[in-house]
């Protein structure tokens, strides 16, 4: 008789599932601190022109944007078909700007608001004439840094 039994067949013991949901946990605060959720809901349709000189912006948390366009399928019924202005959630006014523009300023350090940029992103299909009283309405309000949104060319 041998002293050591080799007949004695022990199982693999299960995986202990105790520290799972401390991962869990862990991924979903990590997703929930990284992740960055939109400002502001679209409710125009815009489909920027093609341009062939494109620069990036360097601080996006300076810019504030206005949106020109159609209102989306959705809320035709109630806005009608016309080029319409967004600023933040809402349509607004041409009259409107100033009040926007100026508490777009308040929002900011005291260093950063002569930096601020105003984007205009309006659709290609727009007429000039409605971004003409928009560009009008940010000279009386003395916001001079504009930029339009444009993509570059597809090739």
């Amino acid at each position: 008789m041998s002293m050591f039994g080799g007949n004695n067949k022990k199982e693999v013991p299960g995986i202990s599932s105790g520290s799972l949901s401390d991962i869990v946990f862990m991924l979903l605060f990590f997703f929930m601190v990284t992740t960055q959720m939109r400002e502001t809901e679209n409710k125009v349709q815009v489909k920027v022109p093609e341009a062939s000189e494109v620069t990036k912006l360097e601080r996006k948390d300076l810019s504030s944007y206005i949106n020109i366009g159609t209102p989306i399928k959705s809320l035709q019924a109630q806005y009608g078909t016309d080029a319409r202005i967004q600023l933040n959630d809402s349509f607004k006014s041409k009259e409107d700007i100033r009040d926007f523009v100026a508490s777009e300023r308040e929002a900011m350090k005291e260093e950063d608001r002569p930096l601020m940029t105003v984007c205009i992103r309006a659709d290609q299909d727009v007429r000039m004439g409605i971004i003409t009283d928009v560009k009008q309405e940010l000279r009386r309000c003395s916001a001079l840094k504009i930029m339009y949104s444009a993509r570059k060319p597809s090739e």
